[in-house]
């Protein structure tokens, strides 16, 4: 997905914005940037940290940088921060984005006299230099910033930085967050707000969906008002977001604490323990066996220091290659126990079926499973969860087609959304056969919701039951 920080203050910025994006690591493994602006202008780096960490990649980039002002990013997909010349003057930019509609809006700028776009390696368009020219379309950066909003389908979430200080604009309905931190002399822009902790910052506030505000060393001052409509990504709790950060005033751990214990008090297995599979799993864990009263265990560990998250790689093979690489078991906690497994999620199925497996050559008798959340039944038009390309790579539409017969459309899916029909019972048991699991039994999505604990009209739940804002 990705992730942002931005930070202005009355000294040099440089440590700050160099911790402040590392810590933004976890969302993404492509690319890192960072640029600042001091008296000699921009500085600008852009680094590949699909081999190494931010840190080592930057390392040698921040010796030499200077300045009052700075953004960066942890990049999923294009490279970024640029810098662009327009007649708005020259700025740097960054975004969190998911463009649906880059075809139409191309066409639309090619007429409108726009010349060219610069192509990536894949032939795609970046992103955020779509933005960027979509900006430039109006007379003035803050009516240019509103109409960038207005006129993507999916979301965006945007970083520009001038001359005058950093304006920061959230997604039009906050799918993304943008928060804001402060100490004496500074503000910084984050996307994770543990990311400006340890730096000394303080919590200023959270923008709302579709605000603006401009960023100087002295003040946050709003430039264009937050709308009312929300619908921030539940998944950000669920799996993206890191244990120490917090959305809407809802912690990330907390709200895993409380989706394992809501879980455990619908279940009637017995296990021998419990386990989450690391490590957005294990919190899910930790809750669903303080609840039950089952032993918490951890029958595997991920080597953690050379092995990046799995569903970075855009190849599938490469996924699954390091989720089987980077789980080690600890076989005197497995072998003739009765297991019940927390992960975050089944997506493709892939990873969790061959941790299955893992587990059963190392000794388990069982292994009962329960995904933190509920099948997974559209693609997500709104944040690049995955870049998928068919949403029968998603093993609960491969396992509704089959039952289906092809023939399936958004009524027939209503009814295998509904945890309480048929439907839906003959969809789990088909997973749990294909994945060979000893039992399956899948989060709730009023469960999940009520885990938040923000109005659910404020969540998006699309990827579970394509209700859209």
């Amino acid at each position: 997905m990705g992730g942002f920080f931005g930070a202005v203050s009355s000294e040099d910025c440089v440590f700050d914005l160099f911790f402040g994006i590392d810590y933004h690591s976890h969302l993404g493994t492509k690319r890192g940037g960072m640029v600042v602006y001091g008296e000699g202008g921009f500085d600008r780096a852009i680094h590949n940290i699909e081999n190494a960490p931010f840190r080592t990649k930057f390392d040698k980039d921040i010796q030499k940088m200077s300045g009052t002002m700075g953004i960066g990013c942890i990049s999923d997909y294009e490279p970024q921060p640029l810098l662009v010349r327009s007649h708005h003057g020259t700025y740097a930019i960054t975004t969190i984005s998911k463009i649906n509609n880059m075809e139409e809006l191309t066409k639309m700028l090619f007429n409108n006299g726009h010349s060219h776009f610069l192509e990536m390696s894949g032939g795609d368009i970046n992103a955020t230099e779509m933005i960027a020219c979509l900006i430039n379309q109006k007379e003035n950066l803050i009516e240019g910033i509103r109409y960038a909003l207005e006129s993507v389908d999916g979301s965006v979430s945007i970083l520009l930085m001038n001359e005058k200080g950093i304006y920061a604009a959230r997604d039009r309905y906050g799918r993304t967050p943008v928060v804001i931190g402060k100490k004496d002399g500074a503000f910084c822009i984050s996307f994770e707000n543990f990311a400006y902790r340890n730096l000394g910052y303080k919590d200023y506030k959270e923008l709302g969906p579709g605000e603006i505000v401009i960023v100087t060393d002295k003040e946050c001052a709003t430039l264009s008002a937050p709308g009312k409509d929300m619908k921030i990504c539940t998944f950000l709790w669920v799996y993206y977001g890191y244990p120490a950060t917090s959305y809407e005033g809802t912690s990330v751990e907390q709200m895993r604490y409380e989706c394992g214990r809501r879980m455990a008090k619908r279940d009637n297995v017995k296990p021998d323990i419990v386990a989450g599979v690391p490590d957005s799993g294990t919190a899910h864990a930790i809750g669903y066996a303080n609840e039950s009263g089952i032993p918490f265990s951890r029958p595997f560990i991920k080597y953690t220091p050379t092995w990046p998250r799995s569903f970075m790689p855009t190849m599938q093979s490469q996924r699954d290659l390091i989720a089987k690489m980077k789980l080690l078991a600890v076989e005197e906690l497995i072998r003739g126990k009765s297991m019940l497994l927390i992960d975050d999620s089944i997506v493709r199925g892939t990873q969790l079926r061959e941790t299955t497996e893992f587990l059963y050559e190392s000794g388990a008798e069982e292994v009962h499973v329960r995904p933190a959340c509920p099948p997974l039944l559209y693609g997500c038009k709104y944040l690049n969860f995955s870049r998928s390309t068919s949403e029968l790579d998603l093993i609960a539409r491969r396992v509704i087609d089959r039952l289906e017969g092809g023939r399936v459309t958004d009524e027939v899916l209503e009814e295998y959304a509904d945890p309480e029909s048929p439907k839906y019972e003959k969809m789990v048991e088909e997973i749990r056969k294909e994945q060979n699991f000893t039992s399956l039994r899948f989060n709730r999505l009023d469960d999940m919701l009520d885990s938040v604990g923000i109005d659910k009209c404020k969540l998006c739940t699309y990827c579970w039951n394509g209700k859209e804002q």
